[in-house]
């Protein structure tokens, strides 16, 4: 698979919780940029603390945090860009909003992602502190 088909594998199983898959494609040492300032944001290394910090994501939005459109996949060398929608509900707030996901893949394995909000304002007040 090309860095593309990884990409869009990784973005389906994210939409269909398909862990198997995500277990399969993103690294055990996968460096993650959680933008803004909420309880979230920062750079998390390792599954070890990606995994229950996306678990948490889910608890606190009570399953409704979702990609909902990924529209473009751009590919530069390892890196991948893509356009996305994010939506969900929590702390009594809702959120929709666009977003660009950027992953580094390495050996086939999503091995860094940084995350770009439209509304980091409305996210962080959405994920809270």
């Amino acid at each position: 698979m090309n860095t593309i088909d990884i990409a869009k594998a990784y973005i389906k199983a994210v939409q269909t919780n398909d862990q198997a898959t995500l277990g399969g494609i993103i690294s055990p040492d996968v460096i993650w940029h959680q933008p803004g300032k909420n309880r979230f944001s920062g750079t998390h290394r390792g599954m070890a603390v990606v995994g229950p910090m996306l678990g948490a994501m889910m608890e606190v939005s009570k399953g409704t945090f979702a990609i909902t459109r990924a529209d473009h996949y751009m590919a530069n060398g390892d890196w991948v860009a893509i356009t996305i929608e994010f939506a969900g509900e929590a702390n009594g707030l809702k959120m929709r909003q666009a977003g660009v996901d950027l992953i580094r893949i390495e050996d086939g394995k999503i091995v860094e992602v940084k995350l770009f909000s439209s509304d980091q304002a409305q996210e962080d007040a959405f994920w809270g502190q």
